[in-house]
């Protein structure tokens, strides 16, 4: 049976050696620099360095083909096109290659999407959906630098989940602050090479599939309703002041912020992280219990007193934060059930009724999707 694989890249030093390449992107046009030299990584003044000279390159020359927009296409398509694109010249498989074996992409975007501290709506719009031309739809990580200063990032969900993006920009933020956002070491730049263009060779049908990935990108894109903003007015520090989980306390108030707008409770599903397992995953975690929906309404009770409602609360707290628990150790049903699902449609057996069943159904239609807030 015909089956796909997915490799790692990288390797422990005894499994052997590691890329160490990144690709950068802009205006539709791809380069590749190493980020060791003479076996030391680059300092950032060297990195601005190898960027400079993409980005001069880039200005002052006409705009390339945009073949990366093919990884913004339809799945099938975009791997019909791969096929294509690797059939024309086998030098276009080694472009793929670098490509996908790169530690990252960076993305040199001339957009200004900066608004304001508490308005992100612009630069998440940016960021998610951009110039598709200068971002690669499979690689694991994109990371978009703006001509205002500002900064995107974009992922394939398949090979992490989100947390791992969140800590590394969590990381990136606090070097960037403990740096008062300044290079403190020397300006020294070694001679290096500069980086390489990677240019692929295309024919008309290649064209005719980048401009097709560009309109079905546009439109996809165009009926995406994006709103992101700060909320400043306290943050998780108050909250655990009170002895609450932060998290739990945003899932509640999202709980009830719907309950007052429709009237009933919404379905939620809530990403529950298993990394504490190898190769751990996610868990399914639902918000919307029968507590909280009883917080909900002793909220919306007028008759309901200060110290019911709070009794109400703690309570959906407690449900909340032991189904999280739970889920987190490994204690959850969703994923081993969509398994067994899964296994029973691969070999061709019948599907057990509870798959079927109205009730189990009605679990799967979800209001609103939500990550983990610390």
């Amino acid at each position: 049976v015909k089956k796909d694989t997915i490799h790692n890249y990288f390797k422990t030093e005894s499994e052997g050696p590691c890329p160490s390449h990144l690709v950068v992107m802009c205006r539709g046009r791809m380069f590749t620099f190493d980020a060791l030299f003479d076996g030391r990584i680059l300092t950032p003044p060297e990195i601005l360095r190898q960027l400079s000279y993409v980005k001069q390159r880039c200005d002052g020359e006409s705009e390339g083909d945009g073949v990366s927009a093919l990884t913004s296409d339809d799945r099938t398509r975009w791997a019909k096109a791969r096929e294509h694109l690797i059939s024309i010249d086998p030098h276009n498989k080694t472009i793929l290659e670098t490509i996908q074996s790169s530690l990252f992409v960076i993305s040199l975007d001339e957009t200004k999407p900066y608004s304001t501290p508490e308005n992100y709506t612009n630069l998440t719009v940016a960021a998610l959906t951009g110039d598709p031309t200068i971002r690669w739809g499979d690689k694991s990580y994109n990371s978009i630098s703006f001509s205002d200063g500002t900064f995107g990032s974009t992922c394939d969900h398949a090979p992490y989940d989100a947390m791992v993006l969140v800590s590394m920009c969590w990381y990136l933020d606090e070097q960037v602050r403990a740096t008062e956002g300044k290079w403190k070491g020397s300006d020294a730049v070694r001679r290096m090479p500069p980086p390489e263009e990677l240019l692929f060779t295309v024919d008309e049908k290649v064209v005719g599939d980048i401009n097709h990935a560009k309109r079905q990108y546009l439109e996809s894109t165009q009926n995406l309703q994006i709103v992101c903003y700060a909320f400043t007015a306290f943050g998780k520090t108050a909250i655990k002041q009170k002895k609450l989980h932060p998290d739990t306390f945003v899932q509640l108030a999202m709980q009830l912020a719907y309950y007052k707008l429709h009237h009933k409770p919404g379905s939620c599903y809530e990403t529950a992280t298993t990394r504490r397992f190898y190769h751990g995953r996610t868990e399914t975690m639902r918000p919307c219990t029968q507590e909280a929906v009883d917080w909900c309404k002793a909220m919306m009770d007028p008759a309901s007193d200060v110290k019911a409602r709070r009794r109400a609360m703690l309570s959906a707290f407690d449900k909340h934060n032991n189904l999280m628990s739970e889920a987190q150790e490994g204690k959850g049903f969703d994923r081993h059930l969509l398994g067994l699902y899964l296994i029973a449609k691969e070999e061709g057996r019948p599907t057990p009724e509870l798959f079927a069943d109205p009730l189990y159904s009605r679990r799967y239609g979800l209001i609103y999707s939500i990550q983990v807030y610390f």
